[in-house]
């Protein structure tokens, strides 16, 4: 029995049948099913009969995915692909059966041919974690990352991400850097051992958009679930929206800012745009941790909450409110007591799309004269990066709340530019 012999292997009254693939760990049993998907399986107690030899060269196969190797070209732009973890540079433990963060940038190019001769290439890996591990340690990390590979003259930048918490990233990218070149991220809803992975067209995708001309920070995935084009979200302006689906990132409030046509290779934006070259190039990487998201809702112990916020030393609350912005009355004096101690306290709204308006009903013009700073349509998660930004790197933290830094807000109620 070898790697590449279709087998059947019958377990605790389950059997299934396929190819033998090579198995990192001795105690697990890889088949690839015919429908694409692979198995593990415990070797104890495990009856495999060879159905018959050789019926894929496994060890040819890997070779060549595994041995490419991407000459310089003078003719070529260079992309920098930075990983950081996720489900684009993933797989599969087949001792837990769970998706693990394990590639490197290397491994994303030999997983991924089509990126040949796209782009020469440098790789780096910044951290190898699932994405709801990320830390603003690690954002500063990339930041850094970031400005050494801008330094060294690449013409773009692709930062490969877990889905869970790609908006905080791009969002902290945002506010840390002032880029000449586009920084796109991407990442993967489903891994690359799955049929309907959505890993190759997302990275071929992000490097075609970091050969564009958009020099922003972009979030780069699936428009639709179909395989035709994927979606540019201005890396302040997104959000992922549902947590399986290939599309499940949005632009709040407006269609995305550019797309990539996958078969075309086409890039095209919608809207302005600062373009490649026109700002030079800066990094502020400073963050303050003493900033909180608080999500209010109907029946929350105001009294403990009250208690807990007094107890903290905090530089920023974002207060993430009912429809224009609201909160319980009886909540109104404990903000106003923050207020008062020097802690920024921002409105966003808990609503879809629209924008923060704190002088249409009495509670809000109370929160208002409590020194409750309005986020406009900010974001709740970008308002959070925002604010930890703002407090370690501008005077007036609380006047940069109600202005836009990085396209995040929109100062009237138009459709979003």
């Amino acid at each position: 029995m070898n790697a590449g012999d279709r087998v059947r292997v019958e377990r605790a009254g389950v059997t299934n049948e396929g190819v033998l693939m090579p198995s990192t760990t001795p105690e697990y049993l890889v088949v690839k099913l015919d429908g694409g998907y692979n198995v593990g399986i415990e070797r104890e107690d495990a009856d495999v009969d060879v159905l018959e030899t050789d019926v894929y060269d496994v060890e040819e196969a890997q070779s060549e995915s595994t041995t490419s190797e991407i000459a310089f070209d003078d003719d070529l732009p260079t992309v920098s692909l930075i990983s950081t973890g996720g489900t684009i540079a993933s797989t599969v433990d087949y001792r837990t059966g769970a998706v693990t963060a394990q590639f490197d940038a290397e491994d994303v190019l030999r997983a991924v041919p089509d990126l040949a001769g796209r782009a020469n290439y440098r790789g780096r890996v910044v951290a190898n974690i699932l994405s709801e591990n990320m830390t603003p340690a690690v954002w500063r990390e990339l930041a850094e990352a970031i400005e050494t590979e801008i330094e060294a003259g690449t013409d773009g930048v692709v930062v490969m991400h877990g889905t869970d918490t790609m908006q905080f990233t791009a969002a902290a990218m945002s506010f840390m850097l002032d880029t000449p070149v586009p920084i796109v991220f991407t990442g993967s809803q489903r891994s690359a051992d799955r049929p309907s992975s959505d890993n190759v067209m997302n990275a071929v995708c992000a490097v075609e958009a970091a050969k564009a001309d958009c020099a922003e920070v972009l979030v780069c995935m699936h428009a639709s679930e179909s395989d035709d084009a994927c979606a540019l979200h201005r890396g302040t302006r997104v959000r992922k929206n549902h947590t399986s689906r290939r599309d499940a990132f949005e632009t709040v409030g407006a269609k995305p800012l550019g797309e990539v046509d996958y078969e075309t290779e086409a890039v095209t934006f919608r809207r302005e745009f600062d373009a490649r070259g026109e700002t030079e190039f800066s990094i502020a990487t400073d963050l303050s941790d003493d900033v909180d998201l608080l999500k209010f809702t109907p029946g929350m112990d105001l009294d403990a909450y009250a208690d807990f916020l007094r107890g903290q030393d905090l530089d920023g609350l974002v207060v993430e409110g009912t429809g224009l912005g609201h909160v319980h009355t009886d909540f109104i004096p404990v903000l106003a007591e923050l207020v008062e101690s020097g802690t920024v306290v921002t409105m966003t709204t808990q609503c879809l799309d629209g924008r923060v308006c704190d002088r249409v009903y009495d509670t809000g013009r109370d929160l208002l004269d409590a020194g409750v700073v309005e986020a406009g349509d900010t974001l709740p998660g970008t308002a959070k990066v925002k604010l930890m930004w703002a407090a370690a790197n501008l005077d007036d933290p609380a006047a940069a709340m109600e202005r836009s830094l990085s396209g995040e807000l929109t100062q009237r109620s138009v459709p979003w530019e």
